[in-house]
């Protein structure tokens, strides 16, 4: 009877951490990315009366018989399952499909979230609500990304400004008519940059000067100042294609546009937009520029795959860096910290850090968030089942209570 009430106690003991876990569960129901976790039970050792018994020739063997002792809880597995995902269009709330988990240098120690529901603090860097520095690859001054190293702290620089970029090469296609007379003339135009970011209007004049060839001329400003051109006749071929200049580059010396250095036009490339000659009507335009007047970020989006792209007042957009994932081959190894955090422990495994939608790490949604992965109808079910197992054993306390109050009545 002791042994029972002693067994009816650990069933106590492990029901009420059932319901801790449960109770915790619940509690978390609205938490961004939070996962839900199970308390599992196992015996523990039993008590052996007698042992099996051997089969001979003329008995059978017998069974061995035991009386368990109790119940503990083995352990407390989390839950790593999907949890739904709640649209905000806020450009800075990130979630996670699929797995993996964001990095985060709290204080000096790395840890990991899938909650991300990130800010800007008053330096630009990239933070969660808890304040810990968010970690990636910050892009180069030309926008481009090197995540092979180790990452670093985020930056976002809005209302940073980004240099104006001096023009130094304009590509142009289109058709110039075939059909054209000699003579016809046909005009183009656009905008270029000087060191300052200030915009110079540049005119251009394509002159059919014989059946195949057509002749270049260029003015800027509003007084029409005439550019010298290089290697400005354009000679095409019986098939509509330029055959001339060789390079399919017309050239403008430094200076010839004052705060500009040297300045290509290029009219021609394999498997890109050129200058032809066929029937009807020319079209010829500028079809691109490299060059920008200053600008300022003014907003951001982020892609699936965790790169933030930076929009400029001068209508340039380019890369400002990428967030870090992390993937482990055991995540529910990971160790549970306060705000939604996990840290690396002997049975997760390391960290394999890297971009998102590779290695076995999910994609990005931006403009939304995780929610918890807790169902409350399961949890209720658990809490019922907790409950009456809390209650049962409470019963076995009462019942061996009475008996040993039985035994004790036998002496009157």
């Amino acid at each position: 009877m002791i042994r029972s009430m002693y067994a009816a106690v650990s069933g106590l003991r492990s029901h009420q951490t059932m319901m801790d876990v449960v109770g915790n569960n619940i509690a978390n129901v609205n938490t961004t990315g939070f996962k839900r976790s199970e308390a599992m039970f196992q015996d523990v050792l039993s008590q052996t009366i007698h042992g099996a018994g051997t089969p001979t020739a003329s008995l059978g063997g017998t069974n061995p018989a035991q009386i368990g002792l109790g119940v503990m809880v083995a352990g407390i597995a989390q839950n790593l399952s999907q949890g739904s995902l709640q649209v905000t269009n806020r450009d800075l709330d990130l979630a996670i499909q699929g797995d993996g988990f964001f990095v985060v240098d709290h204080g000096g120690e790395q840890m990991f979230t899938r909650s991300g529901s990130f800010f800007l603090d008053a330096n630009g860097r990239l933070v969660n609500s808890d304040g810990g520095l968010i970690q990636g690859w910050n892009a180069d001054t030309n926008g481009r990304i090197d995540a092979g190293g180790a990452p670093g702290v985020m930056r976002v620089p809005i209302g940073e400004q980004n240099p104006p970029v001096v023009t130094s090469d304009v590509k142009f296609g289109g058709n110039l008519s075939a059909d054209a007379a000699v003579g016809t003339q046909y005009f183009t135009g656009m905008s270029v940059f000087d060191e300052q970011g200030n915009p110079i209007d540049l005119d251009l004049t394509m002159e059919k000067t014989s059946d195949d060839e057509w002749t270049v001329s260029a003015t800027y400003g509003p007084t029409q100042i005439p550019v010298v051109l290089a290697d400005n006749v354009l000679t095409f071929g019986a098939n509509g294609e330029l055959t001339s200049p060789a390079d399919l580059q017309i050239d403008v010396a430094a200076g010839g546009i004052p705060g500009l250095g040297a300045v290509t036009f290029t009219i021609g490339g394999a498997g890109e937009r050129r200058i032809t000659q066929y029937g009807g009507a020319s079209s010829v335009a500028a079809v691109t520029q490299d060059g920008s007047a200053a600008g300022m970020l003014q907003s951001l989006r982020v892609g699936t795959d965790g790169v933030i792209v930076g929009a400029y007042s001068n209508g340039l957009v380019k890369p400002i860096g990428q967030v870090a994932m992390a993937a482990f081959s055991n995540p529910e190894g990971l160790e549970r910290i306060t705000g939604s955090n996990w840290r690396v422990t002997t049975n997760s495994g390391l960290a394999q850090i890297g971009t998102a939608g590779s290695g076995g790490r999910g994609s990005v949604a931006p403009g939304t968030l995780e929610m918890s992965n807790v169902d409350l109808a399961e949890e209720f079910t658990a809490l019922i089942r907790a409950q009456r197992g809390f209650q049962a054993n409470s019963r076995v306390v009462t019942s061996s209570d009475e008996l040993l109050q039985e035994i004790v009545a036998l002496k009157r």
